[in-house]
């Protein structure tokens, strides 16, 4: 997987054996823009084509472009997890909201240099 990012937008770029063709797909929106090509550049010029396609139209139609995220998280975890959480969090000295925003950056960043490199 490869990660590409434009005017805000991300995707993930996976090969399709069957096609023999680079896919992806605009990531965190409820909206379906997908977009291909048959080598790295064209699958990243698709994509921005994309996404700047996905943004005249939504202008064409009055419609305000859903923002990849919002920046709300919603999470349900066993509640041992919670308590341990909320007692690191106080002995760090800082809220269960600023230890989850801490914890998710850090593992987010370590999956995403390990498992998505970034092209274009």
């Amino acid at each position: 997987m490869n990660l590409v990012s434009y005017k805000g937008y991300n995707a993930v770029i996976e090969f399709d054996a069957d096609d023999l063709l680079l896919v992806g797909r605009i990531a965190g929106i409820n909206d379906v823009v997908g977009f291909h090509g048959s080598n790295p550049q064209e699958v990243v010029t698709a994509f921005h084509e994309a996404v700047d396609d996905y943004l005249e139209t939504c202008a064409e139609i009055g419609k305000t472009p859903e923002k990849s995220y919002s920046g709300k998280l919603m999470i349900r975890t066993d509640p041992s997890i919670h308590a341990q959480a909320a007692l690191a969090a106080t002995i760090e000295g800082i809220s269960l909201n600023q230890f989850a925003e801490r914890a998710l950056k850090d593992c987010a960043e370590e999956t995403v240099r390990r498992k998505a490199p970034t092209i274009g």
